[in-house]
């Protein structure tokens, strides 16, 4: 039993939000169709249903727009911290290889028998 709770614990709930939408929204309209008014009635009725659910909707896109922006500017804004990281770090990193390049390192000579004659015996 506890694992069929684990198997739905991380998923979000927002196909069921959205299913609770829809069946409201659908129970309203048929309730209000198989109301028994008159035919006036019953179109100033749903033209004033429709015009709520479109402003509700332009609502809700408005502000998952705005959220959208939001995020999409957190996202540059990391991007660019990034880059200026790496930026950085790769300078750093030239300036210290270009330190040691350009000293004069010499190996000294090779002692006898270690290995500058490959392959012979």
């Amino acid at each position: 039993m506890a694992d069929n709770y684990d198997r739905y614990e991380g998923e979000g709930g927002g196909g069921f939000i959205m299913g609770l939408l829809a069946g409201t929204v659908l129970g309203a309209g048929l309730g209000i169709l198989l109301a028994p008014k008159a035919g006036a009635d019953l179109r100033g009725q749903l033209g004033e249903q429709a015009r709520n659910v479109g402003s509700k909707a332009s609502e809700q896109y408005r502000r998952a727009s705005e959220t959208a922006s939001g995020w999409a500017e957190r996202g540059r804004d990391m991007v660019n911290q990034a880059r200026d990281a790496v930026a950085r770090g790769a300078e750093e990193a030239r300036g210290q290889t270009g330190a040691t390049t350009d000293s004069s390192y010499s190996p000294g000579p090779t002692p006898p028998g270690s290995g500058s004659d490959y392959g012979r015996s």
